[in-house]
């Protein structure tokens, strides 16, 4: 079973790396320095770090050239022993997870990570669009807003995605390749 599930992950990511184009994906010039989850120094802006820890060499040999662009890391069979475990990898997260605001902060992800994230709003937490993962993690029902999205709407290693909020409630964030990766943001009235 353990070998039938790595052949299915492992053909389940590479065919979703393939095609894959970041022509339109926003970048910055370089991640910010810091990697505390804090407030910004105009202390209206709440980064959410999303971070991994793959391994370029091995990721890059199953997943194709590019996939992993950082230094070190996790090796890709030990990724998959620790999703098969577990059911998550640890080191696939969002940091901090639970963020408290106020309308009219603004809420950023910055993808400190090697791989391709998305940070997306769902309704209800569930499965991403990678269905080998899903099925590694559990995840039997996919979460419609991961549904309409593919690997081109994913944030590079390197950018950030903002937005300013606007009305108080609770909003849950997932990745869409990584279906653990979670947050919740806690939005309070002014």
């Amino acid at each position: 079973m353990h070998i039938t599930l790595s052949r299915i992950l492992i053909a389940g990511i590479a065919t979703a790396v393939v095609g894959c184009s970041d022509a339109s994906m926003p970048t910055t010039s370089s991640a910010p320095s810091t990697l505390r989850a804090d407030r910004s120094s105009n202390d209206r802006t709440k980064t959410v770090r999303i971070m991994d820890e793959c391994d370029p060499g091995t990721f890059n040999a199953v997943l194709g050239n590019g996939a992993c662009q950082r230094n070190g890391g996790m090796k890709f069979d030990q990724f998959n022993a620790q999703l098969a475990k577990l059911q998550l990898v640890p080191g696939w997260r969002f940091s901090p997870d639970n963020v408290t605001l106020r309308v009219g902060d603004v809420l950023a992800a910055t993808n400190f990570g090697g791989e391709r994230h998305t940070f997306t709003e769902v309704e209800d937490f569930g499965g991403g669009f990678v269905p080998a993962l899903n099925a590694a993690s559990g995840m039997t029902h996919v979460a419609p807003e991961c549904a309409a999205l593919s690997f081109a709407d994913a944030l590079a290693p390197g950018a950030t995605f903002s937005e300013t909020t606007d009305e108080p409630g609770d909003e849950k964030y997932q990745c869409c390749i990584h279906p653990w990766m979670r947050a919740v943001v806690h939005i309070a009235a002014k």
